[in-house]
């Protein structure tokens, strides 16, 4: 037995004496496996399933989105109109303060508490009550 690698129990490899123009050659082929047609249409199933909830979840979004803007819009002009009225009461505690100095300025006169104020019928009123 010869002395191989340091050990006396291994025993060198023979040399084959066969035929050395035929070299033995291994070659891999690897095959895809294909899905049967149930399969596949159950993934598709499965896909469209997905697809159709995540667009309907969108679509909510969106839509939770576009009121939420007109909820904005209308408080911001709720806002200016608020503003709006606050300066049109000043401008009419304003222009009711100045009435009396302005009628008295054009010659009117504030009639007293006894007296009575007589208002001429038109006579058109009159000509209808007649008929």
């Amino acid at each position: 037995m010869a002395y191989t690698r340091g050990n006396l129990a291994v025993q060198p490899k023979r040399k084959e004496t066969a035929n050395p123009l035929y070299r033995e050659k291994t070659k891999v082929v690897t095959r895809r496996r294909v899905l049967p047609l149930q399969e596949k249409l159950l993934y598709m199933l499965t896909l469209g399933a997905f697809i159709l909830v995540a667009a309907s979840l969108i679509w909510r979004y969106v839509h939770i989105y576009d009121l939420n803007m007109q909820a904005q819009k209308l408080d911001s002009a709720i806002a200016n109109s608020k503003k709006q009225i606050a300066t049109f009461q000043m401008e009419k505690q304003t222009l009711e303060q100045t009435i009396v100095p302005r009628a008295k300025e054009m010659g009117f006169v504030v009639p007293s508490e006894d007296s009575t104020i007589y208002v001429p019928l038109s006579s058109q009123a009159t000509d209808k009550a007649g008929k």
